[in-house]
């Protein structure tokens, strides 16, 4: 597998978040394809950018192609991808596992289906091992690899999940009727990448 190309997270982050449909993403070898993402920039108040910087949200200020890790309701953490401007990342809600299953079963160490062993970013990052040990690393280097998919999947859009500012913006991508989302797609919200363009 060929690692994205660092211009890659340069781009806008909304473009971002579609390109990374597809992609696989690995820890330490263990991994899978990317199926479900959400955006956010520093216009955005959803975003944790928005209010500006702190030593919370810091790498979402620096370089693209790193990873911004935090951790919610004290429990859980989830991956960003810093990429565009400062303050912009995309949010990996959710993978299709391929690579190290026993290893993503063994970390979960619950009993379910392996459908939802990484729909959801906190189910995601308990399975790939990823914690704030991770924040501000690159994605270019050990012990993350981000490599481009085969060829382009259909993708829908709709509102993203867990938030209250901001809830209507269209800026949740994933792959069409793919069965490892996190949660399904509004019938009324979806639009397909084509219907954007």
């Amino acid at each position: 597998m060929t690692p994205l190309p660092p211009d890659f997270y340069a781009q806008d982050v909304d473009r971002v978040a579609q390109a990374l449909i597809g992609a696989t993403l690995l820890v330490d070898g263990v991994g899978g394809v990317v199926v479900e993402t959400e955006a956010y920039d520093v216009a955005d108040p959803a975003s944790h950018s928005f209010a500006g910087r702190t030593p919370r949200n810091a790498a979402m200020f620096g370089p693209a192609g790193h990873a911004y890790v935090y951790r919610i309701y004290g429990l859980h953490y989830c991956l960003n991808i810093v990429c565009g401007t400062p303050g912009s990342a995309v949010l990996i809600r959710a993978i299709e596992p391929q690579h190290g299953i026993e290893r993503i079963r063994a970390r979960r160490g619950i009993t379910m289906r392996d459908r939802d062993l990484c729909a959801g970013p906190g189910r995601l990052c308990a399975a790939l091992g990823i914690d704030l040990a991770l924040d501000g690393a690159s994605l270019s280097s050990p012990p993350f690899l981000l490599a481009a998919g085969a060829s382009a999947p259909p993708i829908v859009t709709g509102p993203r999940i867990g938030i209250t500012r901001a809830a209507d913006r269209p800026r949740r991508f994933g792959w069409r009727q793919s069965p490892w989302l996190s949660r399904p797609f509004p019938i009324d919200h979806i639009a397909t990448q084509q219907d954007q363009a």
